[in-house]
């Protein structure tokens, strides 16, 4: 959703902002991560979507809920996004905070989708060959999907690598599609 990702960003580039100010860029990730879950949650949603429930209720209520992660600054950005009806974007600020932060640190978080999983050398070679490509630490994040038929799936930020076999055979018939034409 577009709409949501412009509203959060101010936000994101703000706790930012404050964040690196005070070397607390981690604290800060588990605070937004933290509200971002509270609203995330089914009852979380329900809590911030019902129109009988004032903002200082609402942000108390998640304030409560996500008190282990929030300090006083923390809470008091609840407390602001409640007024502004702003808790819904919860999650794409945290994604925009998050991407704020890997660039900060020039890392990258790279999903990798296979059919099986990848043992401790295949994932090392990997996670090196990316790091040489794209000049970036890793961060890799490997899952297995039954779906995959062979090879894997690499997406890196907005680049995607698809190695899978269904990919290939997609390609090869897109080009013999194509000389066909010519």
């Amino acid at each position: 959703m577009a709409e949501a990702a412009t509203i959060a960003r101010p936000y994101a580039e703000a706790i930012f902002s404050l964040a690196k100010g005070e070397d607390a860029l981690s604290e800060w990730s588990d605070a937004i991560n933290a509200i971002a879950s509270v609203v995330q949650n089914a009852d979380g949603a329900e809590l911030i979507n019902d129109p009988l429930v004032n903002a200082k209720t609402r942000a108390e209520t998640i304030i409560g809920v996500a008190t282990d992660d929030l300090g006083p600054e923390a809470s008091n950005l609840v407390r602001l996004l409640a007024e502004k009806s702003r808790l819904g974007v919860a999650p794409e600020i945290a994604s925009a905070y998050d991407a704020l932060c890997a660039a900060e640190q020039n890392t990258l978080d790279v999903d990798v989708t296979t059919a099986i999983g990848l043992n401790d050398e295949q994932t090392t070679r990997l996670k090196t060959a990316l790091q040489n490509r794209l000049n970036k630490t890793i961060r890799l994040h490997v899952t297995e999907d039954e779906n995959v038929l062979g090879g894997a799936v690499i997406k890196a930020g907005d680049l995607v690598f698809d190695h899978t076999v269904s990919g290939q055979l997609e390609r090869l018939h897109q080009k013999m599609a194509h000389s066909s034409r010519a």
